[in-house]
Parts: structure tokens; sequence; C-alpha cells
């Protein structure tokens, strides 16, 4: 499992796609681990989340971090310093934009991964040992800084053999086809289908552009919901589109600190669908009270109203996020929903009040209806069927149908 570190001077070099496809194969198989961490780790926790069986979920844990580690040193650890140290190169030649001290960063802090990761494969703990426990468990927020943002070190490698786009239309063309396509989105006949950022920070929109029941790819430069965006290039289809056009770099993130595989371990709470079943099968007042009251709990074990909420501002603060027109505007209609669901939260929680408050009980005529009915045992013979007596109708409706 502790292959050497760096190849030897006559091994092969890989190429730059080789480098980013050991970075793409090594996050792949982290997110298949992650999976099946969290099947295992759900068989140790009750029905809110709680876990219940440490020893278990401690044992998971410890399988998780030895499966990263092997990964990590099949797919990435003979080439890490090679696939960072062509990042560095690609990030120095590209043009100043807002990303790139964000990514200079991130390089940074895989290098120091990486230092740690070889430090431990060189000197590898006693197999089984709790030596060789601990020594995984401190590894495993390197791996997952790899597992996070090796997408970024394998991005600015493949850069070096992607294409730099050249502008195929002249002003006259882009002034022509710009126009087209602003008189297309007025009718409603532009539909975007795909929106990146270039590597120098342009955003960059690919439409479908109607004109004369004719359907043309065209390539946006700007914000489409906003003025000023203009067609810097159209395309038969989206593959002589994607071939010609500046690669994609990878998205930003909403809060600095997400991870993927570092998740916070999700608080306790009643699905909704449960307490709707409480409130069916209450027979007091206060029972049919606790239910609501703990949809709109707040705190730790917050209820699913207070995480809708949640739920609203975040998305808002994600739509806003976009930087884009549309995004503005969506991420303020979502943040007025959250002022609303927090309004209407609080009335809720003060008619659960009401509700407890209320001394009373359903009444007894609301009975209960029984889900079995007696069977006839098993060695007797159900009672023959009174005969049906021939009505006239019947009769008459025989003839008729033979008459049909």
């Amino acid at each position: 499992m502790t292959p050497s570190s760096n190849p030897a001077p006559d091994s092969h070099q890989p190429s730059a796609a080789e480098l980013a496809n050991g970075a793409g194969d090594f996050r792949v198989r982290m997110a298949v681990i992650d999976c099946e961490m969290e099947a295992a780790l759900d068989m140790t926790r009750d029905r809110y989340g709680r876990t219940v069986h440490a020893g278990a979920a401690e044992a998971v844990r410890a399988h998780r971090d030895k499966a990263a580690l092997e990964a990590y040193s099949i797919h990435l650890a003979p080439h890490a310093e090679a696939l960072l140290d062509t990042a560095r190169r690609v990030l120095d030649e590209l043009p100043s934009a807002r990303h790139l001290a964000g990514w200079c960063a991130v390089l940074e802090g895989l290098a120091t991964s990486t230092t740690e990761l070889r430090r431990a494969l060189d000197r590898p703990a006693a197999p089984g040992s709790p030596a060789e426990r601990a020594q995984h468990s401190a590894l495993w927020p390197h791996l997952t800084a790899w597992a996070d943002h090796s997408v970024v070190a394998g991005n600015l490698a493949g850069q070096r053999d992607k294409q730099h786009h050249k502008a195929p239309l002249t002003s006259e063309e882009q002034q022509t086809w710009t126009e087209m396509a602003q008189a297309a989105q007025r009718r409603g006949e532009l539909e975007l289908t795909e929106s990146w950022y270039a590597a120098d920070g342009q955003p960059i929109t690919l439409a479908y552009l109607v004109e004369d029941d004719e359907s043309t790819v065209v390539a946006l430069h700007g914000d489409p919901g906003a003025p000023g965006w203009q067609v810097i290039g159209h395309y038969a289809h989206e593959y002589q589109a994607g071939k010609v056009l500046p690669a994609p770099v990878p998205p930003g993130v909403l809060r600095p600190d997400v991870s993927r595989f570092n998740r916070p371990v999700p608080a306790p709470e009643a699905s909704l669908q449960e307490l709707i079943r409480d409130a069916v099968e209450a027979q007091q007042a206060g029972d049919a009270s606790n239910a609501l009251l703990s949809a709109t709990q707040r705190d730790y074990d917050a209820g699913p109203m207070v995480r809708l909420q949640e739920l609203l501002e975040t998305s808002g603060q994600f739509a806003t996020a976009l930087e884009t027109a549309q995004g503005r505007q969506i991420g303020a209609r979502l943040s007025a929903l959250g002022r609303q669901i927090k309004f209407l939260t609080r009335e809720v929680e003060e008619a659960a009040e009401d509700l407890g408050a209320t001394v009373a009980v359903l009444p007894p005529h609301r009975t209960p209806v029984l889900r079995t009915r007696p069977r006839p045992a098993v060695d007797t013979t159900p009672p023959a069927p009174p005969p049906r007596a021939s009505t006239p109708a019947t009769a008459e409706h025989r003839e008729s149908t033979r008459c049909l």
C-alpha cells in the first residue's frame, strides 16, 4: 500500500491530462467510500439520527480512513507533486482574475496535505494497531482536502492541453448576431442551455437561437439577464461549440468551509410525516399541540418549519451569490418568502399554545373502525348465499338484453 512518493527517474512521466485524470479517479473513489460509510453509519443510529452504537460507528470510520488512504496511494501519491507543479505553472500563465488568489491558496493547502500524507506513507504504523488507527484518523482531513479541492489542481493541469479561444466573428458580425439574439430573446425564442466561467473569469452561456424555424447554437458573453451581453460565436451544435470555446473552470462554493466529506453530524429531528401521524393519533388537545410545537421548535433540534425557513434563506443567499440580474431577483423573492415563513411559524406556535391550553378530549362518538373482521373457522363450511329472487325489473332487463 506504500508506493514510492516520487517516480523513478526513468519512469513514464504522465501528461497533464493523465495527472488530471488521476485526481478525478481519486475523487470518484472517495465519493464511493463516502456513500458506503453513510449507509453503514445509518445502521448505528436511531430513528432520529442519534448514534446509539458508538463502537460500531468508530469501526466504520476507521475502515473509511484506511480505504481513503489506500485510494490516495493508488491514484494520487505517485504524481501528486507533479500535478501541483503543473497546476502552479498554468496558474502563473493565466490572466489576472478574481479567483486566482483563492486557487493559489488551495494549491498551497494541497501541498501541505501532500507532505503530511507522504510522511505517513513512508513511515506507516504497525498494521492493525491502535497507532495505525490514530495515524489514519489524523490523515483524514488531508485526504478530504484532496477529495474536495483536487478538482482545482486537475482543472489547472488540464488547461495546458486545452484550446485558447479566438473570436471567430468580426466586430460587424458580432453586432449582427447580438442584435439577432436580442430580438429572439424579446420573442421568447432564445433558450439558454448551459453556463460556465472561463479561466479568465468571464461568464459564457450557450443558447439556442430560433430564427425562421431554424435553431442555431450561439455563445453569449456576459449576463443574459442584464443589458450589455454579446454573441461571441455561432455553431451548428453544442459539441462544435465545446471544441472551440474556452474550457469551463470549477464553479465556486457558497461558503468557503464547505466539505462534502466532513459534514457536521445532523441534529436529531422528527420528520414532518411523523408529526402528522402524532396529530392523527392524538386524543387530547395537548397531544396535537405538542405535534405543532415540535414543528416550530428552534435552535439545535429545530422543527420542520424552522428548517424550511433556513432552506429558503440559504437558497436566497445562493441565488444572490450567482451575481446575475435574475439571481438577485430570485434571491430577493426567497428572502421575502423566508420572512413570511418566519411570521407563519410564530402564528403556528401561538395557535399550538392556545390548543394546548384547551382542556378537551375528542368526543366518544368518534369511534374507531376495526381493521379486522370475524372469519369462519377453518374446518367449517360457509353458509350458502340465499337465492336471489328474479324481480320484474330484472326479467324485463334480461328480455331487453335478448332483443339487443
